[in-house]
């Protein structure tokens, strides 16, 4: 739990008003607020989007008396990186690993794991 983990990884609220910014896009804190569910204090929007300006998530500019907040990170970059931070926590950086687990616990069968493959190979072949 170094600070490397602490500055990549999101926890649930920080996603949560991280998925309104890339929604919206630029916003202030009010508009953040009015748009989240369910619903948090004002004081809570501000306080978690001070913490992703820090984190490197966000960047904050001042505009006339309110801050406006948007995005650094893409959505599809922070979710590759919270699904690295977990594939090393959880399965010692083995992607493998993961798949197994998710095969043992029955979360995805072999058939589905299978056609799953087929179809990223045509995307990954139609996209090159």
């Amino acid at each position: 739990m170094g600070a490397s983990s602490a500055k990549s990884g999101l926890t649930k609220l920080e996603l949560r008003i991280m998925q309104v910014i890339w929604r919206r896009g630029s916003s202030t804190v009010a508009e953040v607020q009015a748009e989240i569910r369910p619903p948090l204090a004002y004081t809570t929007v501000q306080t978690v989007l001070n913490i992703l300006e820090r984190k490197g998530k966000l960047n904050r500019e001042l505009d006339g008396r309110a801050f406006v907040y948007s995005a650094k990170v893409s959505e599809e970059k922070a979710y590759g990186q919270s699904l690295r931070d977990m594939i090393d926590r959880m399965f010692g950086g083995s992607s493998e690993e993961l798949v197994m687990s998710l095969l043992k616990s029955r979360q995805i069968d072999a058939k589905r794991l299978a056609k799953l493959t087929e179809q990223f190979s045509k995307e990954k072949g139609g996209a090159a």
